[in-house]
């Protein structure tokens, strides 16, 4: 059987769990976060011009975001294989789009696709829970795949359909749906974060994601939009060599 999880910290967790004959297929796209039009389409350029975006110029080492379009051409051919298929998921957008993203390359198909549900139900801060976030004793318990019936596939493979046709560039996961939102709201609570004297950007950053519900929003994701506000000169960015966001400056531009 595959399992299927949503970043290495997951995979790490589950795969311990497993019995002989199981294997994890780690897809690493946070797919709450940029556009999607061709994501589906090797060698999904856009989508890769969209990380190497985001990702810091100096940062090292800097993944090989080739990754993507291999993750393209496995799920198209997912459906052709014999192995049945576990999605691992909990509240965060990504691991959601994620189970939504299996489901569409499987609808139709012979393959039983299952889910182990690790997650609150309630995407809010303070509630959710990544599989990631859960204990191992914890994980363990919750170890109990469920099948998903045929109905939920065509479910989630039209919400999956339709956050691709939006290609917005944020996805929030509210009340078991996908909302769509351009860069205006995050941008506003980073600038909001930052105030008149000099401060470190990762305070800033640590505000946003403390009131971030719908999605994760992580550190890279939170240093380039911090870079593209500065760009704006709405906001002073004190940056450093080598893209070490965690020593960076950030101040509000006096009026």
């Amino acid at each position: 059987m595959w399992h299927i999880t949503c970043g290495d910290l997951a995979a790490d967790s589950v795969r311990q769990l497993l019995a002989e004959g199981n294997e994890v297929r780690i897809l690493r796209d946070d797919l709450a976060v940029g556009p999607l039009a061709d994501i589906e389409s090797a060698p999904c350029e856009t989508r890769m011009a969209f990380w190497e975006g985001v990702w810091p110029a100096g940062l090292a080492p800097r993944p090989d975001f080739s990754g993507i379009a291999s993750d393209a051409e496995w799920l198209a051919r997912l459906s052709d294989q014999s192995r049945q298929i576990t999605v691992w998921h909990g509240d965060s957008a990504s691991e959601q789009l994620l189970l939504a993203r299996v489901a569409a390359a499987l609808e139709g198909s012979s393959v039983p696709l299952h889910e182990v549900a690790c997650g609150t139900g309630d995407s809010r801060v303070g509630a959710r829970m990544a599989v990631s976030m859960r204990a191992p004793d914890a994980l363990a318990a919750l170890y109990q795949p469920r099948l998903v019936e045929p109905a939920r596939i065509a479910e989630l493979a039209k919400q999956w359909r339709g956050a691709v046709e939006e290609n917005a560039a944020i996805r929030r996961w509210v009340d078991g749906r996908f909302v769509g939102e351009d860069h205006s709201r995050i941008d506003s609570e980073l600038l909001t974060a930052c105030g008149n004297d000099w401060m470190p950007l990762a305070r800033a950053m640590a505000e946003v994601m403390g009131h971030c519900d719908g999605f994760f929003a992580t550190d890279l994701f939170l240093y380039w939009r911090a870079r593209e506000v500065a760009k704006r000169g709405e906001i002073l960015l004190r940056d450093v060599a080598g893209g070490e966001y965690s020593k960076a400056q950030v101040r509000r531009c006096p009026t």
